[in-house]
């Protein structure tokens, strides 16, 4: 097992300073805001360009559960490439397509025939069930949640709601209304959780149908069961399941975005099975194919499009990435990784519950399996937002050789790779554990 982490340079190094600074002339801005250079990953390590060795609680964002450069996964594409790379396959058949097909109808939960989409990436499956639940119900109205994140691009953007930057100067689909979303740990009111969940279910009905939203006009309601970059937020599961009854009652399709929190990532293949329903669509990409490009969205093949050309993709379904999906699917199955992320993620929880006790600064706990928030807070009393602090605690693990990211206002995540060594993720937890000690002396 490789040392780590091992930081034998200031962050970033020189090496780095230099890519960073040459970068910024020919990328476009995106969200690159930490300076780190990626010169080698493998399994869930990060080695820079001036040989620091970091331990990944980022994953990628969610992606490589299976691990970064999973032998089989690798394996699998190698031997694609003496295949074929790319078959045209929204015109062609292959026989990956549906071997991929076949297995996320299997895997994915629904007792009804079920039917894919593949696409490229998380916010084209969104796209791809925005135009399918249209077709669908011949309605023209979605609903989604504030806090939500589905995507970038023109359709998805109109669902996301996590930060105003997303949308700023961008002219978004008409017809798009935004709901809260039920946070245990911030409800108003005073509720208790169940009792959050329900109100903020119920406002759709109680607010939107019987004020200026008219139900028959709704054609889905996009939903994340555990809201990623929102904050990593569970929520309770009167909300989950009053959604599923309130879909139910006005024909209305409901859409669950699994693009961060399935494929084992929470313990199970998808966290909708936490809550007990069955939605009418999936949407899912990041770790579908352990790094490789894919999206899906996998539907009830009643809603499928009734001709030919409604909607397509040129490299949706590419033949690297089905054969990279295809491994990635049979190793997470034979190495049960589903049940590898529960038990880590229970010792994970109780240990930073445990030091949440101790803390000025944290105020919340939250996850299931290996998608767990850490909310950073001013005054745990208040729970008053403090993004600047845990910006700060980000910098500094970065520095000792932990890599973590930001999410919603004021939380880190912990969502390495399933396969971290455990050894890795001890010695990350104390990283992190140690910083917030230095940060609080701090304050």
């Amino acid at each position: 097992m490789t040392e780590a982490p091992k930081i034998i340079t200031p962050i970033p190094g020189p090496k780095a300073k230099e890519i960073i600074e040459e970068s910024k002339k020919y990328l476009v801005t995106t969200t690159r805001d930490f300076p780190l250079v990626i010169e080698k990953m493998e399994n869930d390590l990060i080695i820079d360009v001036d040989g620091n060795v970091f331990i990944d609680f980022a994953a990628g964002i969610a992606v490589a559960n299976a691990g970064h450069r999973n032998p089989k996964v690798v394996e699998a594409l190698k031997e694609q490439l003496e295949k074929y790379i790319h078959s045209a396959p929204h015109d062609f058949f292959d026989t990956l397509q549906y071997k991929v097909a076949k297995k996320l109808t299997e895997i994915t939960p629904g007792d009804f025939p079920k039917k894919v989409f593949f696409g490229n990436s998380g916010t084209e499956a969104n796209e791809a069930a925005i135009k399918i639940a249209k077709r669908a119900t011949n309605r023209h109205m979605l609903i989604a949640f504030i806090g939500s994140f589905h995507g970038r691009t023109h359709g998805s953007l109109s669902l996301t709601a996590s930060k105003p930057v997303h949308r700023k100067g961008f002219l978004t689909l008409p017809g798009v209304e935004h709901v809260p979303y039920p946070n245990p740990y911030r409800c108003p009111f005073n509720m208790d959780p169940e009792e959050c969940g329900l109100f903020f279910a119920r406002y759709i009905e109680d607010y939107l149908f019987n004020h200026y939203v008219p139900p028959e006009e709704v054609a889905a309601i996009f939903f994340e069961p555990l809201a990623g970059e929102g904050g990593y937020i569970v929520p309770p599961k009167s909300f989950i399941k009053e959604l599923h009854r309130i879909a139910r009652d006005y024909d209305i399709l409901l859409v669950d975005d699994e693009v961060q929190a399935g494929f084992c990532r929470t313990g199970k293949w998808f966290t909708i099975e936490y809550f007990g329903v069955e939605p009418d669509i999936i949407t899912t990409a990041k770790a579908i194919a352990d790094g490789v490009p894919l999206g899906a969205t996998i539907i009830n093949a009643k809603y499928d499009f009734p001709e030919s050309g409604c909607h397509s993709s040129t490299y949706g379904g590419n033949g690297l990435a089905l054969a990279a999906a295809l491994a990635n699917i049979e190793y997470i199955e034979k190495n049960n990784l589903c049940e590898r992320a529960r038990k880590l993620g229970e010792k994970v929880i109780k240990t930073m519950r445990d030091f949440m006790n101790e803390s000025k600064i944290v105020g919340d706990v939250r996850g299931l399996g290996l998608m767990i928030g850490v909310e950073i807070v001013k005054d745990k009393e208040k729970k008053t937002y403090a993004p600047e602090i845990r910006n700060k605690i980000a910098e500094k693990v970065l520095e000792k050789g932990l890599v973590m990211l930001p999410a919603g206002k004021s939380a880190l995540r912990i969502a390495p790779p399933l396969t971290i060594e455990e050894e890795h993720l001890e010695k990350g937890l104390e990283i992190l554990m140690e910083t917030i000690k230095e940060v609080e002396r701090t304050l």
